[in-house]
């Protein structure tokens, strides 16, 4: 090398230098080098920061080395303004030959008989070598704080769910559901501080979809709040209601059992006493609003499912006078009929008329036998035309 390919290769390497202080230093300036290097790591996510830190540290001996190499042959360079043979030889050694000696040793099974127990390297060679430790760190610090970031959006929107379900609590009362939800939460969190690597998003589903529901349940307790007395009042009248369909049903029934014979009738409802039990129950449970609202919601579906059943019940019981009486109307139409036909003088039909209206008129009325008179009628008529 002569002095103007030596002043080129310094220029070079000094311009190398100060893009390779960049690089290290944005690296180390990177929001997931910040947070491996500040936080208490476990697991995964400490194993890999070992990884990283040793590439790390493995980067800064080498620029180091590159440094001060460069430092001593700039210090060689600037003793004279025409350097002699001997010192062009030596910038060219430090500039291009194998100028740095690592203090790592070469594996045993990576050596031969005759070779070096340690390492030289050019500066060239270090500069290849720390490219491919910074590619490996940025890769890896980058695959952690992607997984952080992704971990932190969701815990932070976890979080916000938890601060609006307490501030709801302050003013409905505790719930068991929401302490058992919060240790989870903080596991989340602690895990995302110490290993994220351990975990992915999708382990929030299950906080973010029991804060979900317990903010919906907290919602509903908060209107049954709101409500409270106009919603027990219209369970009151629904039990009202039902009590009165009940008393109906024991008075159908009594009917019913007077002027059917043998009939096939359901149990009478009794759930009025019950539910008005349960309402009065709630005055207990005041003040504790998620209890109340899960309360509230059963009794007013119990009321209603009560509600039907008794109306349906009576309307069971009361078809069967409502089908004597139907047929009661078919055997005078199927009598007038047989009238148009001129049948109303013929033995066999007034036999078979008879015996129908006798069924029908007598208390208690046999449906099964009257029904099969009248069936029996009408064939004979039909039998006429």
């Amino acid at each position: 090398m002569n002095r103007d390919e030596v002043d080129r290769v310094l220029g070079r390497l000094r311009d190398e230098r100060d893009r390779i202080t960049a690089g290290l230093l944005d690296l180390e300036a990177q929001q997931g080098y910040k947070l491996l290097k500040g936080a208490p790591l476990t697991g995964l996510t400490a194993d890999r920061w070992a990884v990283i830190g040793d590439r790390m540290a493995s980067l800064w001996r080498l620029f180091e080395a590159y440094g001060g190499v460069l430092a001593r042959a700039e210090e060689i360079r600037a003793r004279r303004g025409r350097p002699d043979q001997g010192q062009l030889a030596e910038l060219e050694h430090l500039t291009r030959g194998p100028s740095i000696e690592l203090a790592t040793r070469i594996p045993l099974e990576r050596r031969t008989l005759l070779g070096p127990s340690t390492e030289r390297l050019s500066l060239d060679d270090v500069v290849a070598r720390m490219t491919a430790l910074y590619e490996e760190a940025a890769r890896d610090i980058a695959e952690v704080d992607t997984a952080w970031s992704a971990l932190l959006t969701r815990l932070d929107r976890a979080s916000g769910t938890a601060r609006a379900v307490e501030g709801m609590l302050d003013s409905l009362g505790p719930d068991p559901e929401y302490d058992r939800v919060k240790g989870e939460l903080d596991g989340l969190r602690e895990t995302v501080r110490t290993d994220p690597l351990s975990i992915g998003p999708g382990a929030f589903d299950g906080v973010d979809a029991a804060l979900d529901a317990l903010r919906s349940r907290l919602e509903e307790a908060a209107r049954v709040r709101a409500e409270y007395d106009e919603r027990l009042r219209r369970v009151e009248e629904t039990i009202g209601l039902i009590r009165a369909a009940e008393d109906e049903a024991r008075t159908v029934r009594d009917r019913v059992l007077a002027k059917i014979a043998a009939p096939m009738l359901p149990d009478l409802p009794d759930s009025s006493a019950a539910l008005a039990d349960r309402l009065a129950a709630l005055g207990a449970v005041r003040g504790r609003w998620t209890d109340v609202a899960v309360r509230v919601a059963r009794l007013e579906e119990a009321a209603a499912s009560a509600l039907d059943q008794a109306r349906t019940t009576v309307a069971t019981i009361a078809g069967l006078l409502e089908r004597r009486d139907e047929l009661r109307g078919r055997l005078d139409a199927y009598r007038a009929k047989a009238g148009r036909l001129g049948g109303l003088e013929d033995p066999e039909l007034t036999a078979l008329y008879q015996r129908a209206y006798d069924l029908l008129w007598t208390s208690p009325c046999d449906l099964r036998r009257s029904t099969a008179a009248l069936a029996e009628y009408q064939r004979a008529i039909g039998d006429r035309k």
